[in-house]
């Protein structure tokens, strides 16, 4: 009988085994079939490397001029060129590139905690979703760009306040979208269960409705990492954001608008990676929505 016993457990612990590793191989297979994502990925992993590489990438300093060389094109002793004070582009993109990124996960990242915690307790309490909602509307009714350079004018121009001011900005918008989950999941029979059974509305709200908005939240994540790539690139551009000298892709397009004309890899470079990290972010966004719900996808088809 003990035989027998050791078999079967053998046998279950083999299938269960066996099953693991079919599903593992399952998931990989999606995420090979997935273009949007492989290829977002393939981006972002790129950028990333570019980001922490950066002092081994960059042979010169993003701050040492030498105007002898300014203004010179791009050869194999400045990839990309020089910039008006002789500056060496390709250190000052890929310092900026790390500035992006940086900027770019602190605002998702806060964006994120703050709109989890307005959205799960104003779906929970009607009370504070009247309050905590109608100020989210309030600032949503402002164009993002104009909040955004208002806030960090008032702030003045630093990375930690671009980081304040677009996390402001961006907060509303995963509120909303936490809100609009934790609703559906609010009205769940298992959730009157268990209020009858007397849990606690703590409990109710972290164990039983925020791990199912998890999803959707890691989807705004990425949106919205692309999205304070852009704006921060605007505000350097514009003056509001990186303050010069130090390097970011929106101050380093900034310097090469004066001389488009004649030194065009300074508006080239430095816009082409913001490009690749906007859309890479996009469809890295895209493709797991498809990938996290399976369903969405075959509705698009």
């Amino acid at each position: 009988m003990n035989k027998l016993s050791v078999v079967e457990a053998t046998v279950v612990y083999d299938a269960r085994k066996a099953l693991q590793i079919e599903r593992r191989a399952l998931r990989i297979r999606r995420f090979l079939a997935n273009r949007l994502l492989v290829i977002g990925s393939i981006v972002i992993v790129a950028l990333c490397l570019i980001a922490l590489l950066t002092p081994v990438l960059g042979s010169q300093t993003p701050y040492e001029m030498k105007t002898a060389e300014r203004l010179q094109a791009p050869s194999m002793a400045h990839f990309f060129g020089t910039d008006n004070f002789g500056r060496d582009v390709f250190s000052r993109v890929i310092y900026g590139t790390r500035v992006s990124l940086t900027v770019g996960f602190s605002v998702a990242f806060l964006s994120m905690l703050a709109g989890a915690l307005i959205g799960l307790y104003s779906a929970y309490y009607k009370l504070l979703d009247h309050i905590l909602m109608r100020i989210c509307d309030g600032l949503l009714a402002f164009p993002g760009i104009l909040l955004a350079i208002a806030l960090a004018a008032a702030l003045g121009a630093s990375m930690v306040n671009v980081i304040i001011a677009l996390s402001i900005i961006c907060t509303p918008e995963v509120a909303r979208v936490v809100r609009s989950s934790a609703l559906v999941i609010k009205e769940q029979v298992y959730i009157e269960a268990l209020k009858a059974q007397g849990a606690s509305s703590l409990r109710i709200i972290w164990l039983h409705i925020a791990p199912n908005v998890i999803s959707p939240l890691i989807i705004q994540f990425t949106f919205i990492f692309a999205t304070s790539i852009l704006i921060e690139a605007a505000l350097s551009f514009l003056g509001a954001g990186i303050a010069p000298p130090s390097p970011s892709l929106g101050n380093i397009l900034y310097d090469g608008k004066v001389v488009i004309f004649s030194a065009w890899w300074m508006t080239i470079f430095p816009g082409l990676f913001i490009l690749l990290a906007v859309l890479g972010f996009n469809l890295f966004g895209d493709g797991l929505r498809d990938f996290l719900d399976p369903h969405t996808n075959k509705a698009r088809k």
